[in-house]
């Protein structure tokens, strides 16, 4: 018995334990300094790339959103590529272009739908910038956020950029609340990887990269538009960070079914993604953040199976020893349910994933997360988004 409970001491650790650890490493990181040289007067020509697709319940929004930027318009840029919506979404945009002659506005319009970072691709092509920045349609930028985090990519080491996601109805749900807590931590564990190094993990609210350094956007076809174009920058041996400075707002369903469909399609994507790091790590194609890529590949990959057998020796010592049951009184505590209950749907939606990877089940295009009829006006005017 005594071996069975040093087995399950160790996959607790390698389930869990590994997570904290890797927690408070990141969290001592951040009072570190930034190995960057910030200049302020660093002021390149921008261009924007907004994918989009049906969204005439969010485009006004998003167009406001864009119009109160402060950075200088005669150095800024925005392309709408649009993957052949049904609705309005276009004629929208176009209202838009007509009415702001002094802004250099494009839309592009495809065919059909190939998938975000096909769009994406197809959008480079019209870039002029030295920057190139892209935003999904349902994110929000503060007014000042390219003033404040440009200045960063004026680093030579510096290839790409990424901000912290917010809510904007973080308090609505015990599904939003727990999204919202889980996203305090990830992002304070991005933070703490990119002032050691650089953090794997973009999101598609905001991130910019350096024209230089971009050849496609996923260019190894993972299906995800932005780690899987970290990759390309990694590989490239410049830094990807993620800056405070950088946050943007959206909305997050409220019903755990939506922040299911949500996790599994970023879990699936990101399988594919940590396969090409390994790949790349074994061919010595990558020179720079190789202790952050081996952590992250086994927190995502091997953790989710380590947490299997966890379960395993848990139902058996419950069964040996019932006294040991007691440790469910730990999801009583507040701050520790929390961590385990997320821990633990982000393990099941990893193993889910590896089986939907294992029988070629991909995400091509994207599709409109149903979080976005809970977005208002009046949450972007309370923030001053709009």
């Amino acid at each position: 018995m005594l071996g069975v409970i040093i087995l399950w001491l160790v996959f607790a650790f390698l389930s869990f334990g590994i997570l904290g650890m890797n927690y408070l490493y990141t969290k001592q990181a951040i009072s570190k300094p930034w190995r960057i040289k910030i200049n302020k007067n660093y002021n390149p020509q921008i261009s924007i790339i907004v994918p989009t697709y049906n969204e005439e319940q969010v485009i006004t929004y998003k167009i406001r959103n864009l119009l109160k930027l402060r950075y200088p318009k005669d150095l800024m840029q925005i392309i709408f590529i649009d993957s052949n919506s049904s609705d309005s979404t276009t004629t929208k945009i176009k209202e838009f272009v007509e009415k702001n002659p002094d802004i250099n506005v494009k839309l592009l319009i495809e065919d059909q739908r190939r998938g975000k970072s096909s769009a994406l691709n197809s959008a480079l092509k019209h870039c002029d910038g030295d920057i190139i920045i892209v935003s999904d349609v349902d994110c929000f930028w503060t007014p000042t956020i390219l003033n404040d985090v440009i200045p960063y990519l004026a680093d030579p080491s510096i290839g790409a950029i990424s901000g912290p996601k917010k809510l904007l109805n973080s308090g609505d749900s015990q599904v939003t609340k727990n999204e919202d807590s889980y996203l305090k931590t990830i992002n304070l564990m991005k933070l703490g990887e990119s002032k050691n190094s650089s953090t794997l993990l973009f999101e598609g609210g905001f991130s910019a990269y350096k024209r230089a350094a971009l050849d496609s956007f996923d260019p190894y076809g993972t299906g995800s538009d932005d780690c899987g174009t970290v990759v390309g920058i990694l590989e490239k041996n410049l830094r990807a960070i993620m800056v405070p400075e950088a946050k943007f707002f959206t909305v997050f369903p409220e019903t755990w079914n939506e922040k299911l469909k949500i996790k599994i399609r970023r879990a699936n994507q990101l399988i594919k993604v940590f396969k090409i790091y390994f790949s790349l790590l074994v061919k010595g194609k990558i020179k720079n953040a190789k202790g952050i890529i081996i952590k992250n590949i086994v927190i995502y990959l091997l953790s989710p199976f380590m947490f299997l057998f966890f379960v395993a020796f848990t139902i058996y010592l419950m069964l040996k020893m019932p006294p040991t049951v007691l440790l469910l009184l730990l999801f009583l505590i507040p701050k520790v349910r929390n961590y385990l209950i997320e821990s633990v749907i982000n393990y099941l939606v990893m193993l889910y994933s590896f089986m939907l990877y294992i029988f070629r089940k991909n995400f091509v295009s994207w599709k409109q997360p149903q979080s976005r009829t809970l977005l208002t006006e009046r949450m972007l005017i309370e923030k001053g988004l709009i």
